[in-house]
């Protein structure tokens, strides 16, 4: 039996590419008409990548960190983790998990499971003892994901205005403890 190569790591600025092409995919999954509307705005697969070079290049500070899920050298998910801003937070103790995207043709795989505990192992070894992470109020999957690894809501909620300014999206915050 030969096991299978996947693993997680920090991610670097030439896997950008991959990043941005992992976002598109889950982006057309999740919003019918959303795409359109980035188009317009210029935002195409080589305008993304620009955008994740740069930041994997230049992070705000040193416990913000981008971690990439592998099958063999190929990206299959990604991750962002950092300093929790929200104005209730301890910026000492508290964490997020502030992107959180598998590739839609590799869910249910363990690349996610994997990505998780990547994200947690990372928050620890940046100190933090409490992590959170703002999700749609819509999304039943991921919300059983995580709460299935012992997240939960915290009773936190907000509304960001679409993509498209039309209208906006609720968000609930669910936390775990770290330690």
């Amino acid at each position: 039996m030969v096991a299978a190569d996947v693993s997680v790591r920090v991610a670097w600025p030439a896997d950008s590419a991959g990043i941005a092409a992992v976002q598109l995919r889950a982006w057309r999954e999740r919003y019918d008409d959303g795409l359109a509307v980035l188009a317009e705005r210029g935002l195409d697969p080589a305008t993304l990548a620009s955008a994740w070079q740069q930041s994997l290049a230049r992070p705000p500070e040193a416990r913000h960190r981008a971690l990439v899920a592998l099958a063999h050298d190929r990206v299959v998910g990604f991750a962002v983790t950092g300093p929790n801003p929200d104005p209730d937070a301890d910026g000492a103790a508290d964490g997020e998990m502030a992107e959180f995207t598998v590739d839609p043709q590799e869910t249910r795989t363990g690349h996610g499971s994997r990505l998780l505990q990547a994200c947690v192992d990372t928050l620890v070894a940046d100190g933090f003892t409490r992590a959170v992470c703002w999700l749609d109020a819509t999304d039943d999957v991921f919300r059983s994901f995580l709460a299935d690894a012992g997240w939960a809501p915290d009773g936190a909620s907000r509304e960001l205005a679409d993509e498209a300014g039309t209208g906006s999206v609720k968000q609930v915050r669910l936390h775990t403890a770290l330690t």
